[in-house]
């Protein structure tokens, strides 16, 4: 919890002034017992009923500022815990978003939306309830025994003996249960993770009719969860019977000692009154701190979770504008000097790349180079490594050994904004979001007129899905693009790469939605564009690839051949065996052609 408190930094005065005006109160909560004490010695004991109405009138008046005091206290205590509360949860969002891949891999999903969502709301729920609460037991507790001496010596040794048991008690239940209250979090990641997943895949479950097993494995998940939550509640609640014993022991003891005070002459029967009242005002505050330790063991548990989170270190860093610039003007002399580079788009260097204890690479010795305005096709079987290469060009991920070049630059020398203004990407799983198909095309270029949109959108063979929807490019879409269907989706997401004119269009694998017509008449229009564009297509279809300049064939994250469909035809037995296998009719041919080859050369 303390590494968040500068997030408090904004609200420094209403930390400060919500405990000030529950320290007032207690004050005139401690003063009550004093004032009836005087009630009963003086005024009842000599029947003076106007010091009686003198008193009463104080008691009223130090009941009506003790409610304003509490009103302003809750006032400052809510507007710092909900102040506190946002921008916490606005920096372990930004903090999520400027993470890698790598780390986003390891965390996982579902423990990042607890830890936005629940954690959060139980850190606002326990500094509310710190700041106005957690400070007000330990001041009745002392601030009684404090008054009590002022009554009388012995009786406040009971006490001065009570409290640091109190204390003991409420220190040995919080440690044990801070540690429990992490695992059940932990629990509730578990059970959310499995929420999420049943609900996206809720088609495909009903598919395979799995339902009842479904349903059994989340009840089990969260029976887990119960039971511990169960055990921790059981722990927490011992808490109250124990130091609801502890007090009335001790309140016993106090009545014997004064009652023989009392009968030696040496206290007055208000003062025996007022003590009672003091170990009454205690009981009730420790009540209130058994319930408030719950949710402040809660809180800290998810206090050290949410820290955790913003102690993750990206493992991918990107230079500042000075040192970006100073990098720019030397590997721009170097391309100069070497024309080869300046020429190049995309230049791999013996890459490889290993996933996060993958314990093998999913990429092994990768080279190759692409000239400007050239069109790549990559091909390979499941698992072969085709979408892991073109994140390597997004800089998703960062090569483990080896160089990935843009323009002749080491692309770990551009800043993210610069880098992500050259490159459009279209990720295999299209993801759309509510709001208007304007909304989503402008996730490109904001600054873009309707023009941009529809001439990104015809590129893209979008152009008759919108205008065949109500509003056209006001259309609302829901949540992930759901009133759409895949193929439409895909069109929109490819629209919305091409909406940012960038140098680098990275398809992955972006149309396989989309029938043969539409697919041959994207790559058409792909080829018409009015500014010099590097395509990488990935694809399971050959078609797809056939006419690209370069064909990267990758098997089990090696490259296996790379060069023109003809020229693969002839060397690559993997793209030869991918590409019989879509058109088993062209084996016979092929195989007669190189027969007769074979023979000719034979003959001569």
């Amino acid at each position: 919890m303390r590494s968040l408190t500068v997030y408090l930094k904004n609200y420094k005065k209403e930390s400060i002034l919500a405990p000030f005006f529950k320290f007032l109160e207690v004050v005139f909560d401690l003063i009550v017992p004093i004032v009836i004490a005087q009630i009963i010695d003086v005024g009842i004991a000599n029947h003076d009923n106007g010091y009686i109405v003198q008193r009463f009138s104080i008691l009223i008046l130090m009941a009506a500022l003790g409610l304003a005091s509490t009103i302003t206290a809750q006032f400052f205590a809510a507007k710092a815990s909900v102040g506190f509360a946002t921008e916490l949860r606005q920096a372990v969002y930004d903090h999520v978003q400027h993470l890698s891949y790598t780390e986003l891999d390891t965390l996982g999903t579902d423990t990042l939306i607890t830890r936005l969502t629940d954690d959060v709301n139980q850190i606002q729920n326990g500094l509310n309830m710190g700041l106005r609460l957690l400070l007000r037991s330990p001041f009745i507790v002392l601030g009684s025994m404090v008054m009590a001496f002022t009554i009388d010596f012995k009786c406040a040794l009971v006490f001065a003996v009570a409290i640091p048991f109190l204390f003991l008690v409420v220190f040995v239940i919080m440690f044990l249960s801070i540690p429990l209250f992490k695992k059940v979090q932990g629990k509730l990641d578990t059970v959310t993770g499995l929420t999420r997943e049943n609900l996206t895949g809720v088609r495909v479950i009903r598919a395979f009719c799995r339902e009842k097993e479904a349903v059994a494995e989340f009840d089990t998940r969260n029976q887990e969860l119960t039971k511990l939550n169960l055990f921790v509640g059981k722990l927490s609640a011992l808490l109250n019977p124990v130091t609801y014993v502890l007090i009335n022991i001790a309140t016993v003891i106090l009545i014997q000692k004064a009652g023989v005070e009392v009968n030696l002459g040496g206290m007055q029967q208000g003062q025996v009154v007022a003590l009672y009242n003091y170990m009454a005002q205690m009981i009730v505050e420790l009540i209130k701190l058994a319930s408030l330790i719950i949710t402040l063991n809660k809180s800290a548990a998810c206090a050290g979770r949410v820290a955790d989170i913003l102690k993750v270190k990206s493992t991918m860093d990107y230079p500042s504008s000075s040192t970006y610039s100073a990098q720019i003007s030397k590997d721009l002399a170097t391309a100069t000097a070497d024309a080869s580079l300046s020429e190049n788009a995309i230049v791999f260097n013996d890459v490889t790349f290993e996933y996060s204890k993958a314990g093998a690479p999913s990429l092994s010795h990768i080279s190759f180079s692409v000239k400007k305005g050239q069109t790549v096709g990559i091909i390979g079987g499941t698992g072969s490594g085709k979408t892991t290469l073109v994140n390597l060009i997004s800089r998703f991920y960062d090569a483990s050994k080896g160089t990935v070049l843009l323009d002749g630059q080491n692309i770990e020398n551009y800043t993210r904004s610069d880098l992500r203004s050259r490159i459009g990407v279209v990720p295999q799983k299209a993801a759309l979001f509510k709001g208007s198909i304007r909304d989503n095309l402008k996730w490109g270029r904001e600054d873009a007129s309707d023009e941009d949109l529809w001439q990104a959108l015809t590129t893209a063979q979008g152009k008759e899905v919108v205008e065949g929807k109500p509003g056209q490019l006001d259309f609302m879409l829901e949540q992930n693009g759901k009133n759409l269907s895949g193929g439409q989706k895909q069109r929109l997401t490819i629209a919305r790469a091409l909406v940012k004119k960038p140098e680098i269009l990275i398809l992955d694998d972006s149309a396989s939605a989309l029938d043969f017509a539409t697919d041959a008449a994207l790559r058409k229009s792909l080829n018409r564009l009015d500014w010099k564009v590097t395509t990488f297509l990935v694809s399971q279809r050959s078609s797809s690839i056939q006419q690209a300049d370069l064909i990267l064939v990758l098997d089990n994250g090696t490259l296996a051949g790379k060069g023109t469909h003809a020229e693969l035809l002839r060397t690559c037995d993997t793209y030869r065996e991918i590409y019989f296998s879509q058109f088993p009719e062209e084996r016979a041919r092929y195989s007669s052609v190189s027969a007769g080859n074979i023979m000719k050369e034979v003959t001569v």
